[in-house]
């Protein structure tokens, strides 16, 4: 019986190029070497068949973290995520050190375009995240 080693996680979109270069900004991600023969990305995609311009992808350049693909769809969001990411920006801190170093993401992410939902403060049983949607408003936490 084969074992899955890696996956990619795959994003519905209206604008493929545009979100996966937001997600290269929020994880550090880093997108495929441009085509020989062209100076963007764009031009590249131009030059194919509408087909071809559907799909963006974007990767750890560490090779740790999972490939990001990005692709157009005709459809816009309608309601929240099955599935979301989950970005570690607090691991192993607690309490107001974790708070503060959740706002300090979020406010990272909020120049990029992304959207705060709401803040989600420590109980009995959980630590601080913060909720909050992509440029195309993809729900995500800051956990």
């Amino acid at each position: 019986m084969s074992s899955v080693k890696q996956f990619q996680v795959t994003f519905d979109c209206a604008e493929p190029a545009r979100l996966a270069g937001f997600w290269c900004e929020v994880l550090g991600y880093v997108t495929p070497a441009i085509p020989e023969g062209f100076a963007t990305w764009e031009d590249y995609h131009r030059s194919q068949p509408p087909e071809q311009s559907a799909y963006f992808a974007c990767s750890d350049p560490s090779g740790v973290g999972p490939r990001l693909l990005f692709q157009r769809v005709p459809e816009g969001k309608v309601v929240k995520n099955r599935v979301h990411l989950c970005v570690r920006a607090g691991t192993g801190l607690v309490g107001d050190e974790r708070l503060a170093a959740l706002e300090a993401e979020r406010a990272r992410l909020a120049a990029l375009g992304a959207a705060h939902v709401r803040t989600l403060l420590a109980d009995e049983d959980n630590e601080s995240c913060i909720v909050m949607q992509d440029i195309e408003g993809n729900e995500f936490c800051l956990d």
